[in-house]
């Protein structure tokens, strides 16, 4: 795989296809491949110059073990590494949950690198923390149960994350999450970055409402995925595609796209 470096980190990607530029940020215990392997890689590259990262920590790329290694303004350098690396000014991103939050810090730190920005199934107002306490609440847990085993766990269930957990280093990780869980809602942010947006989730995924709430505030795009909890949300490729596709194809605007 190519490699672009990052504040010292390697991080690999994949390309595919022709057109215009669309990087793709999978979830946590996720890699670029997973896009393929769930189906959008291809339909994508029908159209697209895509894309596929390794997230910091996960896959080929490289896995530290602080968690300040992944701050946010870390997380936006590394993707316009890879965009500087393949030598393209302007891309649309779409990032799937961690990767949502990536696109967020992409736009909050680095709007003018972005085309427009699709961000499936990740809170901007609150952040992870606000599927904590749901989640926790449904399991019958107590409210001091520390998350991060129960993700790992859920994770694995999926073959293709399991692999990834297996052949991850595991206080990297620990440290990616420990980020990714503490950071705050980006949205004053990103609804100042001026970067066209279309958000969905699953309607049974802890994030939905915050979303829509965030979309209906900043009059910015979003749709459902029906009875779709977070992973579903992520596996049903083709509903999801049918809806962002004509996003990513339309004629670029100067403002939000209502």
């Amino acid at each position: 795989m190519p490699v672009a470096r990052s504040n010292g980190f390697k991080i690999a990607y994949e390309v595919a296809g022709e057109g215009a530029p669309l990087l793709l940020h999978p979830g946590m215990f996720q890699i670029g491949a997973h896009w393929d392997r769930a189906g959008y890689t291809a339909p994508l590259a029908a159209a697209h110059t895509v894309v596929t990262v390794d997230p910091l920590g996960l896959g080929a790329s490289d896995a530290p073990r602080d968690p300040a290694a992944y701050a946010l303004e870390r997380r936006a350098a590394y993707v316009v590494a890879v965009l500087d690396d393949l030598g393209i000014d302007r891309a649309a991103f779409w990032g799937y949950s961690l990767g949502a939050l990536t696109g967020y810090a992409v736009a909050a730190h680095a709007p003018e690198r972005l085309t427009r920005l699709v961000a499936g199934a990740f809170d901007p107002l609150d952040g992870f923390r606000s599927a904590v306490g749901p989640t926790l609440d449904h399991l019958g847990l107590p409210a001091d149960t520390d998350p991060y085993p129960l993700m790992e766990r859920g994770a694995a269930a999926d073959p293709a994350q399991a692999a990834v957990i297996e052949n991850g280093d595991p206080e990297a990780l620990r440290a990616n999450y420990a980020a990714f869980s503490r950071e705050p809602g980006l949205h004053a942010e990103l609804a100042a970055s001026g970067v066209p947006t279309l958000m969905y989730a699953g309607t049974a995924d802890p994030w939905h409402e915050p979303m829509r709430t965030f979309a209906e505030r900043t009059g910015t795009a979003f749709f459902s995925v029906p009875d779709a909890d977070h992973q579903g949300g992520w596996d049903r490729a083709a509903d999801v595609l049918r809806r962002v596709r004509p996003f990513l194809d339309a004629p670029q605007s100067s403002g939000k796209e209502k």
